[in-house]
C-alpha cells in the first residue's frame, strides 16, 4: 500500500486579504459575545465587521443582528458565511464613523478587533462616540482592543511607523487600556476590560510573515511603499518580533496575543 502524505496546508489564496488573517482569531469573538451575554431578539450591531465573525457568534445566540462594514469584498464572504450556518443577518456598507442608524438603535454594539487593527479607517474619538450613539440607553458594548504592549499593538506600532496617516486611526494605544478606553467613552458608562490572551499558530515565525506580508493590508501597504532594503528590513523586524512573543516548546510558532476583552455598559439615563 502507498504511503499516504499528507501536505503542511497552504496560505489561503490571494485576495482574501482580511479574512484570512480574521479566520485564525475568531474565537475571541465567541468570548465576547459570552462575556456580553446577548440575549435571544436583542438587536445586535457589528461595527467594521469583517467577514462577520462576532455578527454570526451573535445571531448563533438567536439574537436580531446587523453587520457593517466598508469592503464589498468581506461584505459579501460575511453574508456567504451566514448562509452557509442559516443565519438571517442583515449586511450593509456603512462607515464605523458614521454609522448609518438612529440613535439607540441596538441593545449590543460589537466591534472584534477586525484584521489585527481595531475601529479601523476612523479616528477613535468618533468611532466610540457612534457606538454610544447607537447602543441604547442601558444596553451594552463590547470590544476585542490590542494592547498597545501586547504582539499586536507591538506590529501595528513598527508597520504604522512606515504609515503614519494610518497609524493616527488606528495606534491601540487609544483603545488597549483602560485610561484610554475612559478618555474615549466618559466617566458616565461602567467599563469592565479584563486582560485576555489567545494564541495564533504558524508553522514557523517566517510563515506567519508570509502571511502578513500577502493578507494583512497595512503591512502590504507598507511593504510596498518600502525601498527593497527598507522592506527587507522591517520583514526581519517582523520575524523577530513573532519570536520575542513565541510560547512553543517546540520549533513551531505559538504567537501569544494580548488584549482587552471590553464591555462597556452605558446608564439607562445616557
Amino acid at each position: 500500500m502507498d504511503q499516504l502524505t499528507v501536505e503542511q496546508p497552504r496560505l489561503a489564496a490571494p485576495g482574501s486579504g482580511a479574512a484570512a488573517i480574521e479566520s485564525r482569531i475568531l474565537v475571541a469573538s465567541e468570548l465576547l459575545c459570552e462575556s456580553v451575554d446577548p440575549r435571544a431578539g436583542e438587536r445586535v450591531l457589528d461595527v467594521a465587521c469583517g467577514s462577520g465573525n462576532a455578527a454570526l457568534a451573535a445571531a448563533r445566540r438567536f439574537c436580531r443582528v446587523v453587520g457593517v462594514d466598508r469592503d464589498p469584498d468581506l461584505l459579501d464572504r460575511a453574508r456567504r458565511r451566514s448562509e452557509a450556518e442559516g443565519l438571517e443577518i442583515a449586511f450593509r456598507d456603512g462607515d464605523a464613523g458614521c454609522l448609518p442608524f438612529p440613535d439607540g438603535s441596538f441593545d449590543v454594539a460589537l466591534s472584534a478587533g477586525g484584521a489585527l487593527s481595531t475601529m479601523p479607517a476612523t479616528d477613535p474619538e468618533r468611532g466610540a462616540a457612534e457606538l454610544l450613539r447607537v447602543c441604547r440607553p442601558g444596553g451594552r458594548i463590547g470590544m476585542v482592543a490590542w494592547t498597545p504592549d501586547g504582539y499586536v499593538g507591538e506590529l501595528l506600532a513598527a508597520v504604522g511607523a512606515q504609515l503614519p496617516r494610518w497609524w493616527d486611526r488606528c495606534s491601540p494605544a487609544a483603545w488597549g487600556s483602560v485610561e484610554g478606553l475612559r478618555r474615549l467613552f466618559g466617566s458616565e458608562v461602567a467599563i469592565a476590560a479584563p486582560r485576555r490572551c489567545l494564541l495564533w499558530r504558524f508553522p514557523s515565525a517566517e510563515r506567519q510573515v508570509e502571511a502578513l506580508a500577502a493578507f494583512h493590508d497595512p503591512t502590504v501597504e507598507a511593504l510596498q511603499a518600502l525601498e527593497a532594503d527598507r522592506a527587507a528590513a522591517l520583514r526581519a523586524g517582523m520575524v523577530e518580533l513573532a519570536r520575542r512573543f513565541d510560547v512553543s516548546d517546540d520549533d513551531t510558532l505559538v504567537l501569544r496575543l494580548d488584549y482587552l476583552e471590553v464591555v462597556v455598559s452605558k446608564p439607562t439615563w445616557l
